[in-house]
Formats: structure tokens, C-alpha cells, sequence
């Protein structure tokens, strides 16, 4: 097992959640000391998790867990996630990694070459920045200090599984969420399915509407200086 810093349970309180439909829930939210990223995560502990507890990974997504932006699947994922993790007794890790740990503001910059008809990770690579710069070694300390080193894990991303593994978490099952296409998220969820392979069953995403001829972008300017992206937007 690699030999990684502890982390240590630093709070725990009951917190009920509601959400929209009317769904409620009971949890206990942990807080943690000896994060190597320095963030503050937070686990979700959710109905009564047994010895190989189901666990969600999700990454915060401002714009789609709190505003329900149709740009991607992350709050019906959420809200899924949840309710599948407390019927069977498990944890949520909520990663405070916005954007693929991109940033908020640099993910509103992508999304603003998306609009030019760049995928979500070609944006990503526009702007000079990783296409998913997520790591996932405080989760591993996340759930070591929740004494989990078993799981079965609510993922349709693979790197989440080898990254735990790498990290000494022993991953029994990757079980799929499900699929929640918009007529604004699926040329997203397509390119996720296609180029990091997310389990995401194509014959279940509609086809692509046919895109306009693509004008050429201009050359990035320096990062330093990418305050505005107007030009990139303009029609």
C-alpha cells in the first residue's frame, strides 16, 4: 500500500438535506485534518455503510449542483448519487475540484470556446490548461480515515477506479450512474464517452445536431493576460 500522509477526522454533524423533487435525507458530514491538497473536501456518510460501502466521488460543480446548468450532468448526478449511496449505505466524497480542477473561471473560459465548437477537453487544452487535472490522493486519505479500504465505487470514469487503486483502496466494482442527456450537454457527455472513456452507452445519446463550419480561433495570449475572452466569442 503506498505509504500516504494521514488525514485525520477533524468534525462530524448531522446535517438533514432536501432537495428540490422532495427527496430528503439524513447524513453525517465529516471534515478532515492532514489533506495533502490543502482543500477542504467533505465526506457525506449516508444510511449505514457496511463493510464494502458504496462510494460516490463527486466533484463540485458550482454552475451544475447549485444552478442545475444543463451544460452538464453533474447536479442529476448528485441527486442520484445520493439517494443510490443512502438506499445501500455508503459515502459521498464532495471534491472541491471545480471544473476537472481547472477552476471555476477557467472553466467558464472553456465553456466559452465550447461555444466555438471545441470539445470539453480540446478547451481545456486551448487555454494551456491540463484536460482534467483531478487527483485523487485526498480521497484516498478521506476514506483510509473513515476506515475504508474496500469499496464499490458509483463511477462512470475509470480514472477515479485506477486512482484509488494506485492509492492502495481496494475497488471491488465500478458501478455505473445514469445517463442524463439535455439537448445542451451531449456533445459533453459523448466527448467523455469517447476520449476518457466513461461508461456512458452511446446508442443512449442522441445524435449530434451537424455543428456550422468552425471559424478559426485566434492565438491564446498569455495566461497572464487571458482576462477577457470576448474576441474568442464574438460571432
Amino acid at each position: 500500500m503506498p505509504d500516504l500522509p494521514a488525514a485525520t477526522p477533524r468534525a462530524r454533524v448531522r446535517v438533514p438535506l432536501r432537495f428540490a423533487d422532495g427527496y430528503r435525507a439524513d447524513t453525517e458530514l465529516v471534515t478532515f485534518h492532514g489533506l495533502t491538497d490543502g482543500r477542504e473536501h467533505l465526506a457525506v456518510v449516508l444510511g449505514e455503510p457496511g463493510p464494502v460501502p458504496l462510494v460516490r466521488l463527486h466533484s463540485e460543480c458550482l454552475t451544475g449542483d447549485v444552478f442545475g446548468s444543463a451544460r452538464c450532468d453533474c447536479g442529476p448526478q448528485l441527486r442520484e448519487a445520493v439517494e443510490r449511496v443512502a438506499g445501500r449505505g455508503g459515502i459521498l466524497l464532495y471534491l472541491r475540484q471545480e471544473g476537472r480542477g481547472i477552476g471555476l473561471y477557467n472553466k467558464l473560459d472553456a465553456y466559452a470556446l465550447q461555444d466555438q465548437g471545441l470539445d470539453t477537453y480540446e478547451a481545456n487544452a486551448a487555454l494551456g490548461l491540463p484536460e482534467d487535472a483531478r487527483d485523487y490522493t485526498a480521497a484516498a486519505q478521506m476514506l483510509t480515515a473513515l476506515g475504508v479500504t474496500e469499496l464499490d465505487l458509483l463511477s462512470n470514469n475509470p480514472d477515479k477506479a485506477e486512482q484509488l487503486r494506485a492509492r492502495g483502496i481496494t475497488v471491488r466494482e465500478r458501478v455505473p450512474t445514469g445517463v442524463f442527456t439535455t439537448a445542451h450537454n451531449v456533445r459533453y457527455l459523448r466527448a467523455k464517452a469517447l476520449h476518457t472513456r466513461h461508461t456512458l452507452p452511446l446508442p443512449e445519446l442522441p445524435d449530434l445536431p451537424d455543428l456550422p463550419e468552425l471559424p478559426e480561433l485566434p492565438e491564446l495570449p498569455d495566461r497572464t493576460d487571458l482576462t477577457d475572452l470576448t474576441e474568442l466569442t464574438a460571432g
